[in-house]
């Protein structure tokens, strides 16, 4: 979700988060390609286009981990930069993933994000994989499947946070001290008649 925030090491791959655990890795031959529109999509555009877009594409790395998908740039030869040297994409940020089979090309990943603030993808952004050297339908599979746990622990995580009770601070004011070794009642059971 992030553009260029991904730790890398000397070797160039990724650091990993606290209690982060690595699914599945592409070792070469990825190419990912990012269309991050300037404007997001009109709602009431018939024609469903955007106020512009920026076209990014690289060859690279993947890393599949229990928490996000990354994706590191090879460093081309000589002075060029890439476009883009990684991307950081939560699992639960992913909004759909598509396996594509074109008739004419290579299968490929189709992948639509929502972005945080500040990372450098806005609205709309939508990206594609592909795989050089292997099929990608594995690799899907294997993202489809850790995606769907990572939203069913968020899930999970959320349901538990709402059913905690909520606690509230004693008033103060006047009243019995705290040194007092017992509790007292302001509002004492009426008595009963034997």
């Amino acid at each position: 979700m992030s553009l260029n925030w991904t730790m890398l090491s000397p070797d160039r791959s990724p650091i990993p988060l606290p209690d982060e655990l690595i699914i599945r890795t592409i070792d070469s031959g990825a190419e990912l390609s990012l269309t991050i529109p300037d404007a997001p999509p009109s709602r009431s555009s018939t024609s469903g286009g955007s106020g512009g877009a920026k076209k990014l594409k690289e060859v690279g790395r993947l890393w599949l981990t229990d928490q996000r998908l990354i994706f590191i740039a090879d460093l081309p030869k000589g002075s060029a930069k890439p476009s883009f040297e990684s991307i950081s994409i939560p699992l639960t940020a992913l909004l759909s993933t598509k396996f594509e089979q074109p008739f004419l090309g290579a299968n490929y990943l189709g992948l639509e994000i929502r972005p945080v603030p500040e990372g450098g993808l806005t609205d709309g952004t939508k990206a594609e994989i592909r795989l050089k050297d292997k099929g990608i339908f594995e690799f899907a599979s294997s993202l489809d499947k850790t995606r769907e746990r990572a939203i069913y622990m968020k899930r999970q995580q959320v349901e538990e946070e709402d059913s905690l009770p909520t606690y509230t601070a004693p008033p103060s004011g006047p009243g019995p001290s705290s040194s007092s070794s017992g509790p007292v009642y302001d509002d004492l059971p009426p008595g009963y008649d034997a």
